[in-house]
């Protein structure tokens, strides 16, 4: 099982694209603050580290995790962004509310990144505790934002490299 794994958000810093040209929004939910606070974090940072420049990054908020697929589409509706990271957490309850909360979150980004034609990079935390849900925000299991934001760099930079191939 992946969990038992100690760190999973370790990666090869030299397979990772130059961010240096890149234009990259997040979008993330206030709902469950001390971890999307956390997402929010190890995507900035990971996306400065890898050459992303401070003015070339737009964070906004958004209340919960079911407006952050409109919360992408208003940034990509205003502004000429090469990705969007969409960074939220939604933590199992006794009712059906996380179902149907969690699949209209993925679907929402997906319809929003084809729709736009720009990667929509899912960072929605979905787990049954807090405590998982902190493990995967900077705890031990590593931090989900900064996979967000590498995943959001390849995908940028495969968007140009073939945008350009095909021109």
């Amino acid at each position: 099982m992946a969990t038992q794994l100690k760190n999973l958000s370790t990666y090869d810093p030299d397979a990772v694209p130059d961010g240096t040209k890149l234009k990259i929004g997040i979008i993330v939910s206030e709902w469950n603050r001390e971890v999307t606070k956390e997402l929010e974090n190890g995507a900035r940072d990971t996306l400065l580290a890898h050459g992303v420049k401070s003015e070339n990054l737009i964070i906004h908020s958004v209340p919960g995790s079911f407006e952050l697929p409109l919360g992408a589409q208003f940034l990509l509706e205003n502004k000429k962004l090469d990705a969007v990271i969409i960074l939220g957490c939604v933590i199992q309850g006794e009712t059906r509310h996380f179902e149907f909360i969690c699949q209209a979150v993925t679907q929402g980004c997906m319809n929003v990144g084809l729709e736009y034609n720009t990667p929509v990079i899912f960072g929605l935390l979905t787990t049954d505790t807090l405590e998982q849900a902190i493990d995967r925000a900077g705890g031990k299991h590593g931090n989900k934002g900064t996979e967000a934001a590498i995943t959001a760099l390849m995908m940028a930079s495969l968007h140009k490299k073939l945008s350009s191939f095909l021109d």
